[in-house]
């Protein structure tokens, strides 16, 4: 969201309520990612790091 058209100026209400720094803070703690891209990743190396223990 654009204020009053200036380019470079933007509003996010997730970032002044602190959603992100949140989410972000817990992902690192926990090691588990909070993005649907991030938690794509991490089952898809777990799948096939379980693949790889099973053919040896």
């Amino acid at each position: 969201m654009k204020i009053f058209n200036i380019p470079g100026t933007s509003f996010s209400p997730r970032r002044v309520l602190g959603v992100d720094k949140r989410k972000r803070s817990i992902a690192r703690a926990t090691g588990i990612p909070t993005t649907k891209q991030g938690i794509e990743r991490k089952i898809g190396n777990a799948v096939i790091k379980g693949i790889g223990k099973l053919l040896k």
